[in-house]
């Protein structure tokens, strides 16, 4: 699943940013933005990077992190 990120112009004329959508394509997000805004205007529409399992915090990596910040500290 893909996030998307809209910027609209609701029916009342007011701008709304920053809005963000999960779904698997661009047609799906702007539908269910659609089901939340009625009659609302996309200004601006950004597929935002997918993170992948790799980015994700592991266990090893922040171990590791806290002990050679718990070897620096020695005197």
């Amino acid at each position: 699943m893909n996030k998307y990120g809209f910027k609209i112009r609701t029916r009342g004329g007011m701008t709304v940013e920053n809005l963000m959508v999960q779904a698997h394509d661009r047609a799906e997000a702007e539908n269910k933005l659609g089901q939340i805004y009625h009659h609302c205007e996309i200004l601006e529409c950004t597929e935002l990077a997918q993170s992948t399992k790799g980015d994700a915090l592991d266990l090893e990596g922040v171990i590791s992190l806290i002990g050679r910040q718990e070897d620096s500290g020695k005197p």
